[in-house]
């Protein structure tokens, strides 16, 4: 068989044509533990097949998956096997998040081996979740493996959940209501609860005590959701069957990582980038301005021509790979850029807070008697609210996010106009000195633009929970910003926002030491930062990536 629309979707993103027509059929794949795991095996009709693909995933085998993931590489001489992941969609077994994928995939890839069309050689690709199997796979990875295409893939579940310190709960009590309700069997029903999702988590979270609403939205379904809470400390043996860090010290495949500067899990990415590439191992990286959920939609065309390239080369023979460079990435506010490395060299561009609101190269005095500190109030019961940034939701990514500068529990600072472009490239650092009446505080800091008509739009975050061991008195704490390739635009300012929360992408701090599922009151907080040495730390360079001061800027 052919798809019309595969083949309508092949042409609109620039793939090559077709070369072959396909069968698909479905099959059950044994498990060592003598369940089966349903998938589909889309066969080219060819004599003279490219390789074999294997995509895993708990999300269905139907649209979007099997086009974007299955038909368009069968059309090109791949056979695909497209596998719903233990407890989802005809697969037996329980689903477990994360739990069992290590195991299935080894025994899937033993499957594979008894396969009369197995071609001798398969690689991997797939995005998320997708991305996830792939690299429990790579933990021990099979001699027949090729080639991976991990596209805004996590192999840590624990650093994506709890990494800040704080619980990223908005994404993944959102996750959990999805993935739990996802098979339900009446279709409008279960689109009108995807399309309300956002505001009936945002109503969830809401609420007190979190563990008590969470399970009201959740009904019966997503039984993991508290314990992923409760299992806060990162040498909690519980994470260990949820993260495959030693995958990144035994792959030897060429593997090509897609990801977004809006991705939740953009630094994972990076960190997967410079592992291989420190290591030796073949690995490109490609990063668009792009969520993860834009992965499917904005990022569509330059991941697929590029998974599909990368695929051909280094599992189907071609003899050429036509990628321009090791890395590929999207200056935001100027366009593609082609590197060799990331991050390229850069110098550093300090720019301190000041009073009144302003931002400047040149330190403040720090004379406690002239420049009392800035100060505002968290109050947990009307905590700062997400704009923008890097979430799950429709509404992440980059926005206008001018009304946080006037919002009483938010330190705004801004800098004069610039005379020039200026282009950062890397993690952005905040160093403030800062100090609270209470020592339960979260700290989220923003860099934004401003353009020519006053305008603020986001740019990077970051977020960082102090806890009760920060003490009362000024201390310094460092917060590490998202990584960027901007150009901060010539007549534009460029603004620093503080907050004490970051609300409902992260759980909200209550003031209190109360377990999260169970605490139910608050106290607010008063943060002050103190003026002399808090400072915005910017890795700076021109626009092919070639390192430039950051002196003169307005």
């Amino acid at each position: 068989m052919t798809s019309v629309v595969g083949t309508a979707l092949g042409r609109w993103l620039g793939l090559p044509r077709p070369s072959t027509r396909y069968a698909v059929a479905q099959v059950r794949v044994p498990m060592r533990d003598g369940i089966a795991l349903a998938a589909d095996h889309y066969a080219p009709t060819t004599a003279k097949p490219l390789g074999t693909l294997l995509v895993r995933g708990p999300y269905g085998r139907k649209l979007p998956f099997s086009l974007v993931f299955a038909r368009l590489y069968a059309a090109r001489g791949y056979h695909v096997v497209v596998q719903s992941v233990r407890g989802t969609f005809g697969s037996a077994g329980e689903f477990e998040p994360m739990v069992n994928e290590a195991a299935d995939g080894a025994d899937t890839v033993e499957w594979l081996r008894q396969q009369p069309w197995f071609t001798g050689r398969f690689g991997t690709v797939g995005l998320s979740y997708l991305g996830f199997t792939q690299w429990a796979l790579l933990q021990d990875p099979p001699p027949e493996l090729s080639a991976a295409v991990i596209t805004v893939g996590p192999h840590d579940f624990r650093a994506s959940t709890w990494g800040t310190g704080s619980f990223a709960v908005n994404d993944f009590l959102s996750w959990s209501d999805l993935v739990a309700h996802q098979e339900d069997p009446v279709r409008l029903r279960a689109g009108i609860r995807q399309l309300t999702a956002p505001r009936r988590v945002k109503r969830a979270l809401g609420q007190l005590p979190m563990g008590e609403s969470a399970r009201a939205l959740l009904g019966a379904g997503a039984p993991w959701f508290e314990s992923w809470v409760e299992h806060a400390e990162d040498d909690d043996q519980f994470w260990d069957r949820l993260r495959f860090p030693v995958a990144l010290d035994r792959v030897q495949v060429p593997v090509l990582l897609i990801s977004g500067w809006q991705d939740i899990f953009l630094g994972q990415t990076l960190q997967q980038y410079r592992h291989l590439r420190d290591r030796g191992v073949k690995v490109a990286l490609t990063i668009g301005p792009w969520t993860h959920s834009q992965m499917l939609t904005k990022g569509l065309a330059t991941s697929a021509r590029e998974s599909l390239d990368w695929l051909d080369t280094h599992l189907g023979g071609a003899p050429t790979l036509h990628r321009r460079s090791t890395v590929q990435i999207f200056v935001t506010g100027q366009g593609w850029r082609y590197l060799p490395d990331w991050p390229p060299q850069t110098d550093q561009c300090t720019l301190y807070l000041q009073p009144n609101g302003r931002l400047g190269q040149t330190a403040p005095t720090a004379t406690p008697t002239r420049q009392p500190p800035a100060t505002f109030r968290y109050d947990p019961a009307d905590p700062t609210p997400t704009t923008g940034g890097p979430l799950l939701a429709p509404t992440g990514g980059y926005r206008d996010d001018s009304r946080l500068a006037l919002r009483d529990d938010v330190l705004t600072f801004t800098g004069p106009t610039l005379t020039r472009d200026l282009y950062v490239y890397g993690n952005p650092v905040i160093e403030l000195t800062h100090s609270s009446d209470n020592p339960n505080v979260d700290l989220f800091v923003r860099v934004s633009e401003v353009d020519a008509r006053g305008r603020s739009r986001n740019v990077s975050d970051g977020y960082r929970r102090l806890g009760p061991s920060s003490r009362q008195g000024p201390g310094t704490v460092s917060v590490e910003l998202d990584a960027i390739a901007h150009r901060f635009k010539a007549g534009s300012r460029i603004r620093v926002l503080i907050a004490g929360s970051w609300f409902p992408r992260y759980a909200r701090n209550l003031g209190t030491e109360e377990p999260a599922l169970t605490a139910w009151q608050i106290k607010p907080a008063t943060h002050a930062v103190h003026f002399g040495d808090s400072r915005l730390l910017l890795p700076v360079g021109l626009a092919d990536g070639v390192a430039n001061p950051g002196d003169d800027l307005g």
